[in-house]
Formats: C-alpha cells, sequence, structure tokens
C-alpha cells in the first residue's frame, strides 16, 4: 500500500502549546555542539575524548529507552516524563558549569542519555492523544516545524554567545534556562488527555513515526524507539534466525540493512567532525555557523519533503538523498588533501554540511515512507524494535569505531569509511524496491495510493491497541 505524509503544516502552530518544544530544542541543538568543545578546548581533550563520550551516551540512551518504554505504557504521564526529561537537563547542564575533569563530564554525559529517552516517547504520544485523528498530520507537521525552528535558534544562540564570550562553559547557563522553560512551560501548560494510546500506536501513523524516526536527525544521536518490551527469552536467538530466512523474500531486511549503514555512517561522521573543524582552525562561534547551514537546509526542505516523496516516490528520493551525503562525505575527506586557511575551511564546510542537511530532510522523510509501506499488515511493533536496535548498534558502533580511528587512523581515513559506508546502502535501497514490487506482484495488484485512514472516533478501541 502507498502512503503519503503530510510535512507542510496547514498551519504553523496547530495549538499555542506546542510551543514549549521550542526553548527545548534550542537547549539540545546548542548542546550537541557545544559538548565536543567543552571536551576539545576548557578540557584539553582530544578527539578519542570526544568519540568515547558519544560511546557512554549512546549506550546509555539504548539501555535507558527500553525501560522508558514500559514505564510510558505503565505510568501514561506524558507531561511528567517531559518534566523529568527537560528539568533533568536543565540540572545536568548547571552542573556542567563546574566540571573540571574528563571523567566528571562523561557522568553527567551518561546521566544526560539516560533521562533522554523519556522525552523523546512521551512527546509522540502526547500529540497521538490530545489530536483528534483528522489533525494529526497537521499536528506533527507543526511538531517538527517547532523542532526545527527550535534546533535553529538555538545554534544561533550559541554562535552569538561563543562570539562575545570567551568562556565556553557560561553557556552552559543559557541552554539549562531553556531547557528549564520548556519543562515549566508543558507543564503548566499542558493537560493530560483524557484517553491513553500504548507505544506501539506510534507505528500505526506514519506522521507519527516519521517524526519519531526524524528525532535523531534533529539530535544527531540515536533514541531508539521499542514499541514492545525486548525479552531475550529461551530460542530467542533461533527464532530469530528462522525469521531471517523467512523474511528474504521480504524488503524489510534489505531495508534495514540499508538504515543500518546509512546510520553507521552518520554516526562516524558526525562524532568526528566537530573535532576536525577544531583542528582545521575554526573558532568556536565559526563552528556554531557551521551547524547552522546544516539546520537551516532542514528548516528549508524538510516542509516540501513529503510533497516531493509523494510525487516522485520515495524509494527515488531516499536514494538520491543517500547519495548526496556520499558525495558530501567524500567532500569533506577531499579537504584534508589541500592547505586552506580557516575563512577558506569555514566556507567550504558551510556548503557542505548544508548540503547534507538538505540530504537527511529528504531522506528521513523518503525513509520512514518506505519503512512505514513494509511495515502494513505485519507486526509493525516487532519489526520497529528490531530496526531500533540496528539503529542504536550503528551508533555505538559509528563511535566506537570514530574512538579508534581517532588512535590509529586520520581524519581523512573517517570521512572516506562513512562514505564507503553510505554509498554500500544506495544499492540496498534499490534491492529492496526491486523485492517490494514482486512481493506486490505475488500478492495481486496494489490498491490506489492512500493515506491511512482517519479512527471512527476519538474512543475507538481498535485506536488505542529516530540524525546530520
Amino acid at each position: 500500500m502507498a502512503v503519503s505524509l503530510r510535512t507542510w503544516p496547514a498551519r504553523l502552530v496547530a495549538r499555542p502549546w506546542l510551543l514549549a518544544f521550542v526553548p527545548v530544542n534550542a537547549a539540545t541543538a546548542g548542546f550537541g555542539v557545544l559538548l565536543p568543545l567543552l571536551i576539545l578546548i576548557p578540557l584539553h581533550g582530544d578527539w578519542a575524548g570526544v568519540a568515547t563520550a558519544a560511546t557512554v551516551f549512546n549506550v546509555a540512551v539504548i539501555l535507558s529507552s527500553v525501560v522508558w518504554g514500559h514505564l510510558a505504557d505503565r505510568y501514561p504521564a506524558r507531561r511528567l516524563f517531559l518534566v523529568i526529561t527537560y528539568g533533568g537537563y536543565a540540572v545536568l547542564y548547571l552542573a556542567l558549569a563546574r566540571v573540571d575533569s574528563f571523567a566528571l563530564l562523561l557522568v553527567i554525559y551518561g546521566a544526560i542519555g539516560l533521562i533522554a529517552p523519556a522525552g523523546a516517547n512521551a512527546a509522540n504520544l502526547l500529540i497521538l492523544e490530545r489530536f483528534r485523528g483528522e489533525e494529526r498530520a497537521t499536528a506533527f507537521a507543526s511538531f517538527q516545524e517547532m523542532s526545527i525552528l527550535g534546533s535553529v535558534a538555538g545554534l544561533l544562540v550559541g554562535y552569538v554567545w561563543t562570539a562575545a564570550h570567551d568562556a565556553l562553559l557560561s553557556m552552559v547557563y543559557v541552554l539549562a534556562a531553556l531547557a528549564a522553560a520548556s519543562a515549566f512551560a508543558l507543564w503548566f501548560g499542558v493537560a493530560e488527555a483524557k484517553r491513553t494510546l500504548p507505544s506501539r500506536a506510534v507505528a500505526k501513523h506514519p506522521e507519527s513515526l516519521a517524526a519519531r524516526l526524524r528525532f535523531s536527525a534533529l539530535t544527531r544521536g540515536p533514541i531508539p524507539f521499542f514499541p514492545r518490551r525486548p525479552r531475550l527469552a529461551p530460542g530467542a536467538v533461533a527464532r530469530f534466525r528462522l525469521w531471517v530466512r523467512e523474511e528474504m523474500h521480504h524488503e524489510l531486511p534489505l531495508m534495514m540493512g540499508a538504515m543500518f549503514l546509512f546510520n553507521l555512517a552518520s554516526n562516524l561522521y558526525n562524532i568526528s567532525y566537530t573535532p576536525y573543524l577544531v583542528s582545521a582552525g575554526l573558532a568556536a562561534a565559526s563552528i556554531f555557523l557551521v551547524n547552522l547551514s546544516n539546520n537551516l537546509a532542514q528548516m528549508l526542505l524538510y516542509p516540501v519533503s513529503g510533497t516531493l516523496s509523494n510525487r516522485a516516490g520515495p524509494d527515488r528520493l531516499v536514494r538520491a538523498s543517500t547519495y548526496l551525503r556520499g558525495v558530501g562525505y567524500l567532500a569533506t575527506a577531499g579537504f584534508t588533501f589541500v592547505l586552506i586557511t580557516a575563512p577558506g575551511a569555514f566556507v567550504a564546510n558551510v556548503l557542505v554540511f548544508g548540503l547534507l542537511g538538505g540530504a537527511i530532510a529528504i531522506y528521513t522523510t523518503a525513509s520512514s515512507l518506505i519503512l512505514f509501506r513494509g511495515l502494513e499488515g505485519r507486526d509493525a511493533g516487532g519489526l520497529l524494535g528490531i530496526n531500533s536496535a540496528l539503529g542504536g548498534g550503528a551508533a555505538v558502533l559509528g563511535a566506537a569505531l570514530s574512538g579508534v580511528i581517532a588512535v590509529f587512523g586520520s581524519f581523512r581515513l573517517v570521512f572516506l569509511v562513512a562514505a564507503g559506508a553510505v554509498m554500500v546502502s544506495v544499492p540496498l535501497w534499490a534491492a529492496a524496491q526491486v523485492a517490494y514490487r514482486r512481493r506486490l506482484a505475488r500478492s495481486g495488484p496494489a490498491p490506489a495510493p492512500t493515506a491511512p485512514a482517519a479512527p471512527p472516533s476519538r474512543t475507538d478501541p481498535g485506536v488505542a491497541a529516530k540524525s546530520h
């Protein structure tokens, strides 16, 4: 079944309370750039230290995602989970203001990873529960616009602050205030929904699933999504092998393999990118502007990505955007072959990183549509859990590999490896499309393209039943 996806909101702010997500997205976007700078400059760390911190964070996120997903279904208090996350950010950011050792920074950053999944899950469920079926497409499009606007604002704050102040650590006070503002606004400005939905409901709505997958693109870090709590029961490995054999005729294994390689390449590249910019002589303020080019490109292209995918076809766009990511990685590797001044390096990286931002906006929307299409009529919860586990594994492996290359290799090597990994995923996407067409041919002609039907009522019991 073909599905459509709205990414241009009917109105920018579907409900006023969605504005509460702008400050925290500003805080997390600013922090994502600030953290490696703190390791490299005030703490006098190195590229391997940045990779180590990313590994600790990713492991913490993956482990806690399972716990928070279970708690979200057991205790459907969406506002409380959001306040725990955003208020926790504020407290932990303030704790960083006093950090004087790399070991202490690892502890704080790991704690941030432990609470991050609570908010990601709760935000999606809150929107699903507070909006009727016919409003959800606009609601999630609006939610994504608030996320992107917040991210752009956070990088602008980082640029202004670092351009005006020499002390990087003092910026954490601004980020803490932004995160606290979102926690306050959500606690006092949003009421809990009268009905609740389980985590697996996210898989029933393409807009919700796309928003969940896009979270990693904006935060440049993995937040795995486990609609069903993973359990390693006796015989689980044998059943998994059987599943793999049975799925060989389906496009899902090919899609998951392509996503794994894409995520591996993205994490490998992103973790190494800020240390590379510092080594190229760029000041902290300039590094914030380079990152801003990526988010501005996402802001421009994301609203039209749904329309482009619906018209040109998500299969074609996912391959094109993946190819562009590979070209961007190769261009960055090319920069390491020539000696250019800091101003020249700034301009070159603004252009390339902007290209990568536009590519990820298109890729995330197109891949979300393909994934949702492949989940039709299947155990979506279990399959999304497998895909999330692979994404988390790619994040940890990418961070670890970045650390190894930091010790034994070079920036040039890491960018070439990332380009190779992402280019290999392109033929996997092509093979997935062929497998999808073969499956349709065996099952009969495909129905006319249509969006998933809205639920018949707000109390329908059937309704209640994730990177730059």
